[in-house]
């Protein structure tokens, strides 16, 4: 398979360029690029078959430059020419939603928490890999093989819920963003003005992904080395105790206190539309998916770079982490210690020059986020409704419906402690939304006839990661009941609604589970045994 474009092929937009790899199954000996990036099939497909199998192409932001050959043995060389989509998806972990929750784990259980913070970015790892699996040995991302597993309801039922959870995590991002404007300046600019500021300077990041998928990487790069050097800085010059921290890291606590924390930072770190976009992202470097060897070692590097990014993003929280729990852990905390007022704690404890540093992370956090969210909204849409929208109408759907609850109480109620408490609030809707994420990347990837017996997860990994699923949805019935009932207390009204809720919720995590196929055969063996009992029940009534 050949990619034309020109005398002097350019890195091209997540816009202009859907792979054509998965082609090769079909018999294309050839894909012609135009100058206008319109595609034209050669050579071995008849028309009948381009429109049988236009639906399998994917929206990815490809390299037209020659192809990643990959080698027998490890190098460098091929490692970096598949460093950068980690960059992308690592931004979930450092996103401001997680900020909240790591100066809450230090400022109200200190260092005990690190573990946990550990624990999570490793399960984070292997849904990360089984996502970068599912799209390198198939071709198709995550959400597109469910737009193809299952039924229009169940389909459709999965796409409202990742909306609701990038919609929640747009919404972070805007409170996140906007407190840093607030931050740095001295509250010259002020929360309301934050929101609609950070509002238009999506549309300006949207610019970057124009440059190519080398460049836009490289600005997430940037992101990540400011909100690394920052918190790094903090770190530094907090005299941390190091015996604490490694303390914190291999000796788990879960003090009864902390079980709320605990319990949010599950939905924080581990986002649930980021399995979208992993499968979708390591896609960006070619990959001949008819070559099983190629598709083997692109695995291979994909989980190093993977590694070392997430690596990066577990640092930045034990940064932060570490920092508050010297300075604040121990402490009678007011109600108000939040992202903002986070930053003039830590000038009041550490020096004005920390009010800065945190607002500058902050920022990056912010504006990374903003991206991130944009491009994996545009892979749930077109997987699940096979229906694409331009980046820019995208981010305006999404910063309208994210900017509005923000706008509102940051006007009402000029208080940024009620915009960390919609922050807390989100981190729990991350959680709640997480089955629907991570259980049909599971799912997929234990199933042969999608992925091919040689990429099919293996017995003991299987068993592995679904212990991992119940372990959350366990945390997740927990978190719901005890949220709820905190907020509106225990009455009779409230536990019937556990009831019908939890039912539905459930019900639906269970079909998931199964998978369509078997649940139909389930539901079909039900019928067969009533219509059984009943013709028995009324043979012996006629006798």
């Amino acid at each position: 398979m050949v990619a034309k474009s020109g005398n002097s092929p350019a890195p091209r937009s997540l816009s202009q360029i859907e792979l054509s790899d998965r082609f090769s199954h079909q018999g294309v000996d050839r894909l012609t690029l135009s100058s206008s990036d319109d595609f034209e099939l050669e050579a071995g497909m008849s028309t009948g078959s381009k429109d049988q199998h236009q639906e399998s192409l994917t929206l990815l932001d490809v390299e037209a430059n020659e192809p990643v050959h990959q080698q027998p043995g490890f190098s460098f060389r091929e490692l970096a020419k598949f460093f950068g989509p980690g960059l992308l998806t690592c931004i979930a972990y450092v996103d401001p939603g997680n900020l909240e929750a790591d100066l809450q784990a230090g400022g109200f259980a200190g260092y005990a928490l690190l573990w946990l913070f550990l624990v999570c970015t490793i399960m984070g790892f292997a849904f990360q890999c089984l996502s970068s699996r599912l799209g390198i040995a198939t071709g198709l991302n995550l959400a597109q093989h469910c737009g193809q597993e299952y039924p229009k309801l169940p389909r459709y039922l999965m796409w409202f819920c990742m909306e609701i959870a990038i919609i929640g995590a747009d919404i972070q991002e805007v409170i996140g963003s906007a407190i840093a404007i607030a931050l740095l300046s001295n509250n010259i600019i002020p929360l309301w003005a934050g929101v609609l500021v950070t509002a238009a300077d999506a549309f300006v990041l949207l610019l970057v992904e124009q440059w190519g998928v080398r460049q836009l990487e490289a600005v997430f790069g940037i992101f990540i080395a400011i909100m690394a050097g920052s918190f790094g800085v903090m770190y530094n010059n907090a005299d941390i105790p190091q015996g604490q921290v490694l303390e914190g890291l291999v000796l788990p606590r879960l003090p009864k206190a902390a079980l709320p924390l605990a319990v949010g930072t599950v939905g924080a770190l581990i986002m649930p539309h980021n399995m979208y976009l992993q499968s979708a992202v390591v896609q960006s470097r070619p990959i001949a998916h008819h070559e099983v060897e190629k598709k083997q070692s692109a695995l291979r590097y994909v989980r190093i770079e993977t590694a070392i990014a997430l690596a990066c993003s577990f640092l930045i929280n034990l940064f932060i982490v570490s920092v508050f729990a010297k300075g604040f852990f121990g402490r009678e905390l007011p109600e108000d210690f939040g992202l903002q007022h986070a930053g003039e704690y830590l000038a009041s404890n550490f020096g004005a020059s920390y009010k800065y540093i945190w607002g500058l992370g902050l920022l990056a956090a912010g504006q990374a986020s903003t991206m991130s969210g944009t491009y994996t909204g545009q892979f749930v849409m077109s997987g699940f409704l096979n229906f694409k929208m331009a980046p820019w109408k995208r981010s305006c759907v999404t910063r309208t419906v994210a900017i509005v609850p923000t706008l509102v109480i940051a006007v009402v109620f000029q208080a940024s402690h009620k915009l960390d408490q919609l922050n807390q609030l989100l981190n729990i809707l991350q959680s709640i939304m997480l089955p629907f994420a991570i259980i049909p990347v599971v799912y997929m990837t234990s199933q042969p006839r999608i992925m091919g017996k040689l990429f099919t997860s293996s017995k003991q990994l299987q068993i592995l990661i679904w212990t991992l699923v119940g372990a959350i949805l366990a945390i997740n019935a927990y978190m719901i009941v005890s949220v709820t009932e905190g907020i509106f207390g225990n009455t009779w009204w409230l536990d019937l609604s556990f009831v019908v809720v939890g039912t539905l919720y459930y019900s639906f995590v269970a079909y998931l589970t199964i998978g369509p196929n078997k649940f139909y055969s389930v539901v079909s063996w039900l019928q067969d045994k009533g219509k059984t009992v009943f013709a028995a029940s009324s043979a012996s009534i006629e006798i």
